[in-house]
């Protein structure tokens, strides 16, 4: 019987850098448009991606788009300014927090008290943010006839860490097939800042909020669990036994997984035939 490994399998980075940069040239030449727009976070994937980007295509057909609100934290946009002007990219700043502030107004159910849920008005608000940074990137990018590149991991997608039309809407995902922690590794390749590397990841959606701590989990044993339950396929008992973590833990993810399902598929139709 084949021994099942505990940890994801190194990867050869200058072949994963070749793969993901073949496909970045054949989507963009695939949809006859003139580039790529990209959400610029300071944040580890979006650097990670925009490095990945700007090895592929010319720096004039980029556009990076930095879109702070206050909860995020100041040094963020000044790495995310970093990463622009080390790559040789164009990239503006739009503050969004104007754009938020009026749903406050034409949403009765948030304001009147018989309709509104406080126990999920801080999800709405948070994935307003992310829906209103990707119409901003489209309006660029449908005025540009560039693609959307996102910025989303593996980790994330399998575990529904994203927001759905938010910045799940994209038109590309060149680190899409990369755990989280393959990111990290893969980003030390390429020479992004160390700084962005070791910060704690935060999609700054109100303020101290950590990716880690929302999950409830470090990325290191997250990733593990996920490569044995999705791509080894192993049972529940057995990533418990071999990770040495409670049950639990391995359902809660599992349950995470099973629930976000929908989020990574076209809406349902029904068969009519």
């Amino acid at each position: 019987m084949q021994k099942v490994k505990t940890s994801i399998p190194k990867r050869n980075q200058v072949e994963t850098v070749e793969k993901i940069s073949n496909f970045i040239e054949d989507k963009v030449n695939e949809s006859n448009t003139s580039g790529i727009v990209i959400g610029l976070s300071g944040g580890l994937d979006s650097s990670t991606t925009a490095y990945l980007c700007a090895k592929t295509i010319k720096k004039d057909k980029i556009l990076g788009i930095i879109m702070p609100t206050v909860t995020t934290p100041i040094e963020d946009i000044e790495d995310a300014i970093v990463v622009a002007e080390k790559l040789g990219i164009e990239y503006e700043v739009i503050h969004v927090d104007e754009l938020i502030a009026p749903f406050k107004e034409i949403c009765i159910h948030t304001t009147n008290k018989d309709f509104k849920n406080t126990e999920y008005s801080d999800i709405a608000n948070a994935n307003l943010k992310a829906r209103i940074r990707m119409m901003i990137l489209y309006y660029h990018a449908n005025n540009l006839n560039r693609l959307v590149v996102g910025t989303g991991n593996r980790s994330e997608l399998l575990v529904g860490y994203f927001t759905k039309h938010g910045d799940g809407g994209v038109d590309l995902l060149p680190i899409g097939d990369l755990y989280k922690t393959e990111v990290r590794t893969l980003a030390s390749q390429l020479g992004v800042p160390k700084e962005i590397i070791e910060k704690p990841p935060t999609a700054g959606l109100w303020a101290g909020q950590t990716d880690e701590e929302e999950l409830g989990i470090k990325y290191e044993l997250l990733d593990r669990i996920l490569y044995l339950m999705v791509d080894e396929k192993m049972k529940d008992n057995d990533i418990s036994q071999k990770l040495e973590i409670p049950l639990s833990e391995v359902l809660r993810i599992k349950k995470k997984v099973e629930s976000s399902v929908h989020k990574l598929k076209p809406a349902p139709s029904p068969d009519t035939n």
